[in-house]
């Protein structure tokens, strides 16, 4: 045959929608359609032009009829008769006879249906439930959407809007990020604006608009702290700690109030964080003051005189004196009535401590063969790293050894352990990010020229401290993804310590850091002066002396 098959095809198809026609057309009920059609057709000037779609469906093929609705008044009967039983029925009944009209239609007449059901089925919930008397729920409900959500309800209507503005739900929203997010939280001490926030009546406070414009500011203050913290940019005071015999300070903790620091000389100052001078010193040890920590009640201090002395926080008075290791004590933590020291001697000490004076021996931990130099711990493990370059887990409750992390080229000096997370410091000169489930390496980082002596980290930011003098800020949430460039993960080095970095800690706003040269550095990324918000290499300082 000589006819192309793209023709043949669409024949064949003809044929077949023909023949569709040709059975609808003799159906009783078509034509009658039909004859009513051309009646139509010829009275066309007589009545209004009312369109239906019919569709007839063939295997693939498909043919849609139109039809004018026909102008005697038996359909308009008809409807006002179903209309009337339909309202006789019951809602169930009407639902059952809805859904059986549906069925017998077509696609598109669905789609009809559709839309126009789809703003039936639309409610301005927020609208109407005050109008019920329920503008609590109204409130509650939206007091769950973030800033952005917020302002673009407010633009839905006036009645939105007066729910936002009567509910206070600008307050809210920052009340709730001040309750969980430890930024803000610190911000808004800082700032002053945290006595606008948690009044129990809506009277002790400034309107909805004060807190809708607060908000901007908040966020632009954030801003600008995460971009000095990228850019090193910062404010920095220096105290001179004026040793008299030996120059270092070894270990330091501090809060809003204080800094307390322990000293190569013996000794054990507390200075006050707004003036920097010194408000007390404690004298006791016979040795270096090598690590330290304190909690509202007690400071308890180790030495290389191998002791640990409990104090009074507030009165600077010896409580207690644990006489156990045999050489230095290198470091300590305690939380929640458990101490844990560590020891030149090679051995880790877990103490029960029911009062600053009722402290005692629970098991001594052996494993490491140099000396343990840092511990940390929670509810399930103890850590402890040592100079024979391993990192030995422990279970908490039982004190058995669970596992240990090797990785390290050489001694391992400082280590910090938070959920699954250890992040550790090596003579080798290099940070190891671990898994403490399943002792895996995630990461190493490299940059640092000498001993990397002291380290911390919080969710963003990892901070370590070295023997080249250097501080540095790591990214630590690129430093765990394992496609992130190992160029990218330095965010800043800051060079100010004349001597090694013996000791540091920060916060969102600040690193506090002490060194071989005898001082203590506060690096202030929140209060940075104007003149050094537009310099990114070489930010301005501004330097203040306390000597005491």
């Amino acid at each position: 045959c000589s006819v192309p098959r793209s023709l043949w095809l669409g024949c064949a198809n003809l044929v077949e929608s023909m023949c569709a026609l040709s059975c609808l057309q003799s159906m009783p009920s078509v034509r009658c359609l039909q004859n009513t059609s051309v009646m139509e057709d010829q009275n066309e000037d007589e009545s209004p032009k009312k369109n239906t779609l019919w569709q007839i469906s063939n295997g693939t093929s498909s043919v849609i009829v139109s039809r004018k609705r026909p102008s005697e008044g038996n359909y308009q009967k008809e409807k006002d008769l179903c209309i009337k039983y339909f309202d006789q029925w019951s809602e169930s009944d009407q639902v059952e006879f809805v859904e059986h009209l549906i069925s017998r239609m077509c696609h598109y007449q669905h789609g009809h249906i559709n839309s126009y059901l789809k703003p039936m089925l639309q409610r301005d919930f927020i609208t109407a439930l005050p109008e019920q008397g329920l503008d609590h729920i109204a409130e509650n409900i939206l007091s769950y959407l973030d800033a952005r959500s917020l302002c673009a309800a407010e633009l839905v209507c006036k009645e939105w809007q007066r729910v936002i503005s009567e509910g206070m739900l600008w307050k809210k929203l920052i009340e709730r990020m001040v309750r969980t997010d430890p930024l803000w939280k610190g911000l808004s001490e800082r700032r002053g604006w945290d006595q606008y926030l948690f009044k129990n009546r809506p009277t002790d406070g400034p309107p909805n608009s004060f807190y809708r414009s607060l908000y901007p500011k908040i966020i632009q203050d954030i801003e600008t702290i995460e971009s000095n913290w990228r850019c090193g940019r910062h404010n920095l005071q220096r105290i001179q700690c004026r040793s008299e015999n030996s120059k270092g300070v070894y270990c330091l903790q501090y809060d809003d109030e204080k800094i307390i620091s322990g000293l190569r000389d013996n000794s054990i100052k507390i200075w006050d964080k707004t003036s920097l001078e010194c408000l007390k010193v404690l004298t006791g040890h016979t040795g270096s003051v090598l690590c330290l920590q304190y909690d509202e009640r007690v400071i308890v201090t180790g030495s290389s005189d191998s002791t640990v002395r409990v104090w009074d926080v507030n009165t600077g008075e010896v409580l207690n004196t644990l006489i156990h290791h045999n050489e230095a004590v290198l470091h300590l933590r305690f939380s929640n009535g458990l101490m844990v020291t560590c020891s030149k001697d090679r051995s880790i000490a877990v103490w029960d401590m029911a009062s600053a004076t009722d402290i005692t021996l629970r098991r001594v931990l052996v494993g490491h063969r140099a000396a343990v130099n840092v511990v940390d711990f929670d509810d399930k493990y103890i850590v402890s790293a040592s100079g024979d370059r391993t990192i030995k887990v422990w279970s908490t409750s039982t004190c058995e050894f669970v596992r240990t992390l090797n990785g390290h080229k050489r001694g391992i000096a400082c280590l910090q352990y938070r959920d699954r997370l250890v992040v550790s410091g090596s003579s080798d000169n290099t940070i190891r990010l671990w898994d403490i489930e399943c002792g895996a390496c995630l990461r190493v980082l490299e940059g640092h020229e000498e001993l990397v002596r002291c380290i911390r980290f919080d969710n963003k930011r990892i901070v370590s401290g070295a023997y080249d003098g250097k501080i540095k800020v790591w990214d630590l949430q690129a430093a765990l993804d394992p496609r992130a460039p190992a160029s990218t993960l330095c965010l800043r080095t800051l060079v100010e310590h004349s001597g090694r970095v013996f000791r540091l800690q920060f916060d969102e706003f600040q690193i506090i850091s002490s060194s071989h040269d005898d001082t203590i550095l506060i690096w202030d990324f929140l209060n940075v002066p104007p003149s050094a918000q537009n310099e990114t290499r070489s930010p301005s300082r501004t330097y203040t002396y306390i000597s005491r």
